[in-house]
């Protein structure tokens, strides 16, 4: 048995005093900070500190196999240990094979195997030649399903047309399962190769226009059929109208936006910054703004990374030949944290963004709050430290971020997985001392 002590805890969407007893890997009791308990292993967590449940992170690239240079299950992993992540879903690309049959499931989940630091779940792909047997898929405990309403940037990721779109969503309504669509229509792209290193060439390629004609034929179908549906990495603010008038009508739609959308704006990327390449793109400050005012009127119903990273030398600095991509999994939540604070929004109003709205994309009950019966995954985070964020110093496979040289808000000091420590502080630096992660299937 393990107790938690902790002046401020965060139970029930605030915090709070409190005695957190964990046994065999859960939390087993909620009690007052002065509360007895017979021969506790205790943790008092320290002064100014706040002990968080661990974060979920239902978007991230782990690329392995096939890319493993990229990034891998063991790097990933460890990244998000570091940054509080307890759980995340792996995406079906761009990993090798992609996540699209029983069988590259199967390989995947053999890559994992006994490497993980954190637990991790993942998402099945939604590509022209499997449609119409998604369940198979669906059957051996995947998330959902991922297509791409544009080219996916990897040749073995074929986007889905407009007629395949609206039968990949007929067929997830069928099978009560779960579409995630990266949402930009390929009629107002541009198409490019060489563009230069001004940003500004490259952001006009990827009009706010193509999100929201992509995002009004998600709607559309998820109306007609009832399907559940959710948009990724939201970069577009305009859209929100959309998807607020079609949650108020009760379509099935759910929406997350990314770190990198809420630190950045476009007019503050430097010329051949390619480390701020993303797609879709991020967009002026106005439209920031509307972001942040979407996450606060509950429109955006969560933040997740979208950690796509990776080699140094597809970051060349051309900004229509780079990877587009951005690695941010172990940092991500300081920089909206940092941002969130510039801006006077309070830490309560941030972690759902993190946790429960994530957990709840995914189905998940027993993670994502420090509550009885929930798994004991937790952190223990420092809200007022401060460091200028180092991508040498990231458990990334490679160091390139967007977020290097960032004075973020905010550390995580301690990782608990099931009511196990996994990481290790000694003069200052953090590491991951034990892997101790899971496989999860869907529930």
């Amino acid at each position: 048995m393990t107790v938690f002590r902790a002046e401020r805890a965060w139970i029930d969407g605030a915090f709070r005093p409190a005695t957190v007893v964990v046994r065999d890997g859960r939390v087993a009791e909620i009690l007052p900070l002065d509360a007895t308990v017979p021969d506790p292993d205790v943790q008092v967590v320290p002064d100014g500190h706040m002990l968080l449940p661990g974060l979920v992170d239902t978007h991230v690239h782990v690329n392995e196999p096939g890319r493993t240079e990229w990034e891998g299950f063991a790097s990933a992993t460890r990244a998000a240990a570091l940054g509080g992540v307890t759980t995340i879903i792996d995406m079906p690309l761009n990993s090798i094979p992609a996540t699209t049959t029983p069988g590259a499931l199967a390989v995947k989940q053999a890559s994992a195997e006994g490497r993980v630091a954190v637990d991790v779940g993942f998402w099945g792909g939604a590509v022209p030649e499997v449609l119409g047997s998604l369940d198979a898929l669906h059957d051996r405990g995947v998330f959902g399903f991922k297509c791409f309403t544009a080219p996916s940037g990897v040749d073995e990721f074929p986007h889905l047309d407009a007629a395949q779109l609206q039968g990949a969503i007929e067929e997830v309504a069928a099978i009560d399962a779960l579409l995630i669509v990266h949402a930009e229509d390929p009629e107002h792209l541009i198409d490019h190769d060489e563009l230069g290193a001004h940003y500004a060439d490259f952001l006009a390629t990827r009009p706010a226009r193509a999100e929201r004609s992509a995002i009004a034929q998600v709607i559309d179908g998820a109306r007609a059929t009832g399907a559940r549906v959710h948009v990724l990495h939201l970069s577009d603010a305009g859209a929100l109208g959309m998807i607020r008038a079609a949650k108020d009508d009760g379509v099935r739609i759910t929406v997350e936006t990314c770190p990198h959308y809420l630190a950045f704006d476009a007019a503050t990327i430097p010329d051949g910054a390619t480390e701020f390449k993303c797609c879709p793109p991020i967009r002026d400050d106005a439209n920031r703004d509307a972001l942040w005012q979407g996450l606060l009127d509950g429109t955006i119903d969560m933040v997740v990374s979208d950690h796509s990273p990776s080699t140094a030398d597809l970051k060349v600095d051309d900004w229509g030949l780079a990877w587009g991509g951005i690695a941010g999994l172990q940092v991500g939540f300081r920089a909206v944290w940092t941002e969130a604070s510039r801006r006077s929004i309070p830490l309560e109003r941030v972690l759902p963004w993190f946790t429960t709205g994530p957990a709840s994309l995914a189905g998940f009950t027993d993670r994502g709050r420090i509550a009885p019966g929930a798994l004991a995954h937790l952190a223990v985070f420092d809200p007022a430290a401060t460091a200028v964020i180092e991508a040498a110093g990231l458990a990334h496979r490679n160091a390139v971020s967007a977020f290097a040289g960032l004075d973020a808000l905010g550390r995580v000091t301690e990782t608990w997985l099931r009511g196990e420590r996994i990481t290790t502080t000694t003069d200052g630096v953090t590491s991951v001392s034990v892997i101790a992660g899971a496989l999860v299937p869907r529930g």
